[in-house]
């Protein structure tokens, strides 16, 4: 059985996002994670949320 960090992946899920990628999440926790550190770090970020999860879509200037 695989145990995931949720932490570690919020942040490998933040550095897309910081290099101008996109990163989808199906997780509710991990979406709190990573809106948080959006907060934190002030990104413009677009927040895309379906039925099935949540898309964090930088914007570019």
């Amino acid at each position: 059985m695989d145990i995931f960090n949720s932490k570690k992946i919020a942040q490998e899920k933040l550095e897309h996002i910081k290099n101008g990628f996109s990163a989808y999440v199906e997780s509710a926790e991990l979406a709190k994670l990573i809106k948080k550190e959006i907060q934190v770090l002030n990104l413009d970020v677009y927040e895309d949320a379906t039925d099935i999860g949540i898309w964090f879509i930088p914007n570019r200037d």
